[in-house]
């Protein structure tokens, strides 16, 4: 009889789908939840797929990515996404405890230990009523140019320039004069200073 009875159970059981995984071939990005077409483990075509991400965060993935599909009550034709996976373009060799955003082309964010930031792309834009930045080093590297439009920027202490700081600069011209030579002789200070 218990034999019978286990045997009923696993039937069940068997019957009900479990976590399974399948590659994306194509996302709709365009309503409130992203559904997916993807391929299953034997091949199987699974259509309207729903993509569930965390709330903030969000992503398109590419076709390839691996995916973990959730069968909600053990049924296969109402499977959720619940994870996605590409390792070609996932960063690689983080430490413990870091964290990063990153796309396919190489733009990256990383969080890294030592409460660093690394911000890595061709261009950087924001766009913001107030930019406050609380950060013991500040360094931005631009191959091009740097642009600031902006109607004021303060620093409140040093501008350098690689030669000097402002605050040298506007001393040497506060209390520079002018060798003409001759009868001429040296000019005065300016009469405004800087």
């Amino acid at each position: 009889m218990w034999n019978r009875i286990d045997s009923r159970i696993n039937g069940a059981l068997n019957r009900i789908r479990k976590a399974f995984r399948g590659v994306l071939t194509r996302v709709n990005s365009a309503g409130n939840v992203q559904t997916i077409q993807l391929k299953g483990l034997s091949g199987e075509q699974l259509q309207d797929v729903e993509l569930f991400q965390h709330y903030g965060f969000t992503s398109n993935p590419l076709p390839g990515a691996m995916a973990i599909m959730l069968p909600l009550n053990g049924m296969t034709s109402h499977s959720i996404v619940i994870a996605t996976e590409h390792g070609k373009y996932r960063l690689k060799a983080l430490k413990p405890g870091e964290v990063a955003l990153y796309t396919d082309e190489g733009a990256s964010i990383v969080l890294k230990r030592g409460k660093i930031i690394d911000v890595s792309c061709d261009e950087y834009n924001v766009t913001t009523k107030k930019y406050n930045v609380n950060s013991e080093n500040y360094n931005v590297a631009a191959s091009n140019t740097a642009e600031f439009d902006t109607p004021l920027l303060k620093a409140t202490n040093e501008i350098e320039d690689g030669k000097s700081t402002m605050n040298v600069m506007r001393q040497t011209f506060d209390t520079h004069d002018h060798n003409h030579g001759g009868d001429a002789g040296v000019t005065q200070k300016p009469n405004q200073q800087m």
